[in-house]
C-alpha cells in the first residue's frame, strides 16, 4: 500500500536533459575592476563589465562600461551600455548612453538611447543589418626572443691604441 514500485525506465537518469541543462548554462560576466589597466585587445563571446581602463579594441556579445571605466579604442558588440568614458568608435546593434557617459567618437547603431546629461562628440549613424559581425578570435603565436626582430644594442668599448 505505501511501497513504491520501481520501474526500470524510471530508475535511469535522463542524461539528455542533463546535457542540455549544462550546455545552456550562461557563463558569468567577465569583470574588469577599476584598479585594472589593460593594454591590448579584449575579446569575449559573452558579457564583459569594464570598470577599469582598456587601451585597445573590445569585441563582446554584451558590454557594460561602468562609471569609472575609460576605454581608448574601438568597441564592437551586440549590446553596449555606457556609463563611463569611451574614446573611439562604437559599432553595436543596441547602444545606450547613460547620464554619466562621455563618448568621443562615432557611433554606428540600430537602436540608440541617450539619457539627459550624457556627453557625446562625434557622429551617430543608424545602420540596418549586421553591424557587429560574429566574433572571430585572431591569435598569433608568441615569438621567442630569438625570433623577435628587436634586439638590444650593446655599447661597444673604444679600442685603445697600443704603443
Amino acid at each position: 500500500m505505501f511501497t513504491k514500485k520501481s520501474n526500470k525506465a524510471d530508475s535511469k537518469p535522463n542524461t539528455s536533459k542533463l546535457a542540455q541543462a549544462s550546455s545552456t548554462k550562461v557563463a558569468p560576466p567577465t569583470i574588469i575592476s577599476k584598479d585594472l589597466r589593460i593594454v591590448g585587445d579584449v575579446q569575449s563571446d559573452g558579457e564583459i563589465q569594464v570598470d577599469g581602463a582598456i587601451e585597445g579594441d573590445i569585441r563582446a556579445h554584451i558590454l557594460l562600461i561602468g562609471e569609472t571605466a575609460c576605454i581608448t579604442g574601438e568597441v564592437i558588440s551586440d549590446s553596449v551600455i555606457v556609463h563611463g568614458m569611451v574614446k573611439g568608435h562604437i559599432k553595436s546593434r543596441s547602444v545606450k548612453l547613460a547620464r554619466t557617459a562621455n563618448v568621443i567618437g562615432d557611433i554606428l547603431h540600430e537602436d540608440l538611447a541617450i539619457e539627459t546629461g550624457a556627453s557625446m562628440e562625434g557622429h551617430c549613424k543608424r545602420v540596418q543589418g549586421q553591424i557587429a559581425p560574429k566574433i572571430e578570435f585572431q591569435t598569433e603565436p608568441i615569438k621567442s626572443p630569438e625570433e623577435n626582430s628587436i634586439r638590444p644594442v650593446m655599447p661597444t668599448r673604444p679600442e685603445t691604441a697600443k704603443v
